[in-house]
């Protein structure tokens, strides 16, 4: 029993040392190849207040995307910015990605974006950094789905592409 009390005041001391600086930054892509529509569909999920932060910063003004109206107003600034931040390359030709749309969901922005005319591939290449250039520790989760074969990598500002093949 005296073992059992040791441990847990053990467990409560050493937990009472935790900080609140080591925020989590995540962002979710799920890539699917659509053979029948020879398109490649894109759904990335990220949170409301970090792209409103990484848009304002970038881009030298106030932007806001509380409502459903500031997501149509800023589509333009939105696609801008994934243009330069989510590429992707199949079998060594980069795809022209364009932002369909988004919604919100709970405490994130979905981001709805496509390529058309896309013919089957072998190889695919990712280049993820949404938010990294506003945060070092951002992680972007990646997965490519072709058929019923799906492909994850975790991508990140110090390592933000990778190559998957099918």
């Amino acid at each position: 029993m005296k073992k059992v009390f040791l441990l847990f005041f053990g467990l409560v001391f050493l937990s009472s040392f935790t900080t609140l600086d080591h925020e989590t930054y995540l962002s979710v892509t799920e890539i699917e190849y659509k053979q029948e529509q020879k398109n490649v569909q894109i759904i990335s999920r990220v949170f409301i207040d970090d792209f409103e932060d990484v848009l304002s910063k970038r881009y030298q003004k106030d932007i806001s995307l509380s409502y459903k109206e500031d997501l149509q107003k800023h589509k333009e600034i939105m696609e801008k910015y994934l243009d330069k931040k989510l590429q992707v390359t199949a079998d060594g030709e980069m795809l022209d990605l364009q932002l369909l749309g988004s919604k919100f969901e709970a405490d994130q922005i979905v981001l709805f974006i496509e390529a058309i005319g896309v013919e089957s591939f072998k190889k695919v290449k990712v280049e993820n950094l949404i938010l990294s250039d506003l945060f070092d520790a951002q992680k972007n989760i990646t997965h490519v789905k072709k058929g019923g074969e799906i492909k994850s990598m975790l991508l990140t500002k110090a390592k933000g592409s990778n190559t998957v093949n099918f």
